[in-house]
């Protein structure tokens, strides 16, 4: 018999409400939770991308191996940092954790010089693909678990997000 929760049971359970303190307790949850931005009652997501601007704006002007290097090892962090948070929720991939949406959204923007159009677009672009989860991402969404899961649906987001923004750049004044 299979006791495994129905596809709408796992996504109620995903979107439970977590204490702030619980998530400001635990330094694995504080992560995932982009810094409590994924505590935000409705769109958490939306919220987790809206903290990867600062940290964008931030890093913009690195240099691109290092941009890529610094991205990918936010994403290796995103693996266990996730991983454990849903393990202390006891909630898999639960809305709240937003890593995935900062590492996306970074990945969205690399090789794009900071400037308020491109981080519009890019913003609107990730938030679309990550929302919408095209082939192969609603994929990977279903079919990968743990940390890793979390992570990988997310940065293809962002992949597919920085092949439309580069498309449409050139179209939008900076």
């Amino acid at each position: 018999m299979n006791t495994s929760p129905t596809p709408n049971a796992s996504k109620a359970k995903s979107r439970l409400r977590i204490p702030a303190r619980r998530v400001f307790g635990d330094p694995y949850c504080f992560l995932a939770f982009g810094f409590g931005s994924g505590l935000a009652p409705v769109a958490p997501g939306t919220f987790g991308t809206l903290a990867a601007v600062p940290v964008y704006a931030l890093v913009a002007g690195l240099a691109f191996p290092v941009y890529a290097g610094l991205v990918l090892g936010l994403f290796a962090a995103g693996v266990p940092i996730c991983q454990r948070c849903e393990r202390r929720l006891g909630i898999h991939d639960h809305s709240g954790i937003v890593w995935d949406e900062i590492v996306g959204f970074l990945i969205t923007m690399a090789g794009v010089p900071f400037s308020w159009p491109a981080v519009v677009l890019g913003f609107a672009l990730f938030r679309l693909f990550d929302v919408l989860k095209p082939w192969p991402i609603s994929r990977l969404d279903r079919d990968v678990a743990g940390g890793f899961g979390v992570m990988l649906d997310d940065a293809l987001a962002g992949v597919f997000a920085a092949c439309g923004l580069h498309l449409l750049l050139p179209y939008v004044s900076a």
